[in-house]
């Protein structure tokens, strides 16, 4: 029911709807605007460049701490996304606006630290340290987060040893090693069917 008042507001607001990412997703003139989705106590309304809208109402937050530009409004009933229609039709149409306009949500410049132990391993490995200073930003990103998640630092070195390799083969910790995925340079996971 949530995921039909929600819906209901995408569509009458002139999106178009799709299916992209496993979810309904929004579009105008071609260009991906919101998803909507279920979790497990909420429905979720999320807009792609949601950092850029102006938040009136106080309904968008980030999804995760680390997010850059999705916002999500949350909704527990029906009644609450009725009551808040007006406020996303009006979120949607910021949206549609600065997609038009071609908007980018900025990206902080100086936001990535290196755990110790990755730098620990540059200075050890020359060849590492230049591999990885040749990834896009994005991957470096990546990396950072996932090795510095860790919180004892034994498992921060397993983490830098265990994908040595594929930083060096100028793959992120998300890109396809096997060649089989479909949606290249990301993992669909088509490796686990072969």
């Amino acid at each position: 029911m949530e995921l039909t008042a929600l819906r209901n507001i995408a569509i009458n607001a002139g999106l178009t709807e799709t299916f992209k990412w496993r979810s309904p997703c929004y579009t105008s003139e071609g260009r991906n605007i919101i998803l909507i989705g279920r979790l497990k106590d909420h429905a979720v309304m999320s807009f792609l460049k949601g950092a850029l809208i102006e938040d009136t109402a106080g309904l968008l937050e980030p999804p995760g701490e680390h997010s850059q530009s999705v916002r999500v409004a949350r909704f527990q009933t029906v009644e609450s996304i009725e009551a808040a229609a007006a406020d996303l039709g009006n979120y949607i149409h910021q949206a549609v606006k600065l997609e038009a306009q071609g908007r980018r949500v900025p990206k902080p410049a100086a936001d990535l630290r290196f755990p110790d132990e990755l730098v620990d391993a540059f200075s050890r490995d020359p060849a590492l340290s230049a591999a990885f200073h040749a990834l896009t930003p994005g991957r470096q990103r990546g990396y950072c987060l996932y090795i510095a998640g860790a919180k004892q630092a034994a498992t921060r070195v397993q983490r830098i040893d265990r994908y040595r390799d594929r930083i060096l083969s100028g793959k992120g910790l998300h890109d396809c090693i096997c060649g089989r995925s479909k949606k290249m340079p990301g993992c669909d996971g088509s490796h686990k069917n072969a």
